[in-house]
């Protein structure tokens, strides 16, 4: 078993986005092709590709796309993209990075130069991404039980990972290394995509209902905590996927370090604090499911956003960085 390659995750092939379902692994790898940017909207809104760094790569594959028809449909596609899902900011950063492509290149190299700065862009947030699990994985101890929320590795991020790519380089030093896997409640990709891409590579792991993380902490089988991050405002304040609040303020009870690991595409440098972050909501039906009354009301924020003074630190391609955080 091996690590999926960036380009099994998102790539551009023959003026095609091709994208790897995420909603179907683990069952089945299938592989949807893109000719048109209308429908990579949707691609990221139904989270057949997810997670911050991997749709804002997906966005700008898109607009590579549209500028087959001209830069008219890539203009257009920057918006249509820029507004697919509200929280992480990556996807605005890329598609502002593809703007000034667009308004710079002259018609008659408007394409080449897209699909450049897609790939290009691309091998930038791998990049990003080798780095961060070079910085964080000095942060765990020998023999670490580490414990992670969602999914944030070569899926989420086109190719590495965040802080499971801080996992991963962390096993690759220390093999006695083991991982607390969150299902993440509603969608699972704790449970269907974390927990796969761990046995793909063959790194210990033990899934666990998202309420349990707590009664672990107390028995003191938690040794750090590191989550991704889809917003990081100046002040340090993150918004992640449902969940990830409650367990920084388990952490912080118990005495574990929290850690958040992003590249800084995933800084806001406009936004002082988390209160403004913009929390998406999503369909009633992922939490109702099969199980619950059809007319039971039905709350389903995708992200919290956990404030600075519960994380330990942010590991970004630059370094960690420790408390009072100034970013942007």
């Amino acid at each position: 078993m091996a690590a999926l390659t960036p380009q099994e995750i998102v790539r551009l092939e023959d003026g095609v986005l091709v994208l790897l379902d995420q909603r179907r692994l683990p069952a089945e790898r299938v592989e949807n092709r893109y000719p048109e940017w209308q429908p990579v909207v949707g691609a990221i809104q139904t989270m057949v590709v997810r997670g911050a760094p991997a749709i804002g790569v997906a966005a700008a594959y898109g607009i590579a796309v549209a500028a087959r028809q001209g830069r008219a449909e890539a203009l257009a596609a920057c918006n249509g993209l820029a507004a697919a899902r509200p929280t992480a900011v990556n996807l605005g950063w890329a598609v502002a990075r593809m703007r000034e492509e667009i308004e710079a290149a002259p018609d008659a190299e408007l394409v080449t130069r897209l699909d450049a700065a897609s790939s290009a862009l691309h091998r930038l947030e791998v990049e990003r991404c080798e780095a961060i699990g070079r910085h964080g994985a000095a942060l765990l101890p020998s023999g670490a039980r580490v414990l992670t929320h969602c999914n944030t590795g070569a899926l989420a991020t086109g190719g590495y990972g965040t802080a499971l790519g801080v996992i991963r380089a962390a096993y690759a030093r220390d093999p006695q290394l083991t991982v607390w896997v969150d299902e993440t409640r509603p969608l699972l990709q704790g449970a269907r995509l974390t927990a796969w891409e761990l046995e793909q590579e063959a790194i210990p792991a033990t899934l666990i209902t998202d309420s349990m993380a707590g009664w672990l902490m107390r028995r003191g089988e938690v040794d750090a905590v590191i989550t991704g991050a889809d917003r990081i405002a100046c002040n340090g304040d993150t918004a992640n996927k449902i969940g990830t609040y409650g367990l920084s303020v388990l952490a912080r009870a118990h005495g574990v370090p929290f850690y958040v690991a992003a590249p800084t595409s995933t800084i806001d440098a406009g936004l002082a604090g988390g209160d403004a972050i913009p929390i998406e909501h999503r369909d009633p039906g992922e939490v109702r499911g099969s199980s619950a009354p059809a007319d039971v009301p039905v709350y389903n924020p995708a992200f919290d956003v956990t404030p600075a003074d519960n994380i330990t630190a942010l590991v970004t391609e630059t370094g960690v960085h420790r408390p009072p955080y100034r970013l942007g």
